[in-house]
């Protein structure tokens, strides 16, 4: 069924029908109507799933470490200063090679304060570990969106699914939505490679001497080989 979306609200919509389970998220212009949209979907039971409100994108990206690290599919948004502060936290998730979903809303980097569209947020990123999708128009943001947890899923590695401020994120299009039986079919439910049990204790993030860490660099090359062009 085609509707009218802004690009914001086809990244949400997207994520609702992926049936993420925990998302956290820090609002900042112009990723906000993702976010807020999601919230809304949690709080009059549209999802089933946990939205955590946090006090930086430093922590959002913290909380859904840990979700995702714990077997559930997980769901985060930033622009700019904000994908700058969890430049940390992004090295980590794909070291740890867990699949998590961020929609990046590429958005000019201070000085001077600038709330418009430019791309060096995430190419400053490149290097993290992140496969990127860059988006052209709002059925692109839907479909890329479902496709990100596809193929995050299939190769361990984690995605951003990225669109122009204003351009995309606040343009309104027509936008083919599928129904959830179709979906469905296409994005099973979330089967982790690994997850944190109290049933079945192991750590995460232990030490890791110079011929360990190589291998595991090596691993994560390997896995971005694996994503189509």
């Amino acid at each position: 069924m085609k509707q009218v979306l802004e690009g914001s609200h086809a990244v949400s919509e997207a994520v609702r029908l992926a049936k993420v389970q925990v998302m956290s998220a820090y609002p900042i212009t112009p990723q906000t109507h993702i976010v807020e949209a999601l919230s809304k979907y949690c709080s009059d039971g549209t999802m089933n799933a946990r939205f955590l409100c946090v006090e930086s994108e430093h922590s959002a990206m913290a909380a859904v470490i840990g979700a995702s690290s714990a077997g559930v599919r997980t769901f985060t948004a930033t622009s700019s200063q904000g994908l700058a502060l969890m430049h940390e936290l992004l090295h980590w998730t794909s070291a740890a090679r867990l699949p998590i979903v961020m929609a990046e809303v590429n958005r000019a980097l201070a000085p001077g304060w600038n709330i418009w569209m430019d791309q060096t947020d995430s190419l400053a990123q490149r290097d993290t570990g992140w496969i990127q999708l860059y988006c052209e128009d709002g059925q692109e943001v839907f479909d890329t969106t479902l496709q990100a947890y596809r193929l995050a899923e299939t190769v361990n590695l984690p995605v951003m699914v990225v669109l122009d401020a204003f351009f995309l994120s606040h343009t309104f299009e027509p936008v083919d939505i599928p129904d959830q039986e179709l979906v469905d079919h296409f994005l099973p439910l979330f089967s982790p490679r690994i997850a944190l049990s109290t049933s079945d204790p192991f750590a995460m993030g232990q030490m890791a001497p110079p011929n360990v860490y190589m291998e595991m660099r090596h691993d994560i090359q390997k896995a971005m080989e694996q994503v189509p062009d």
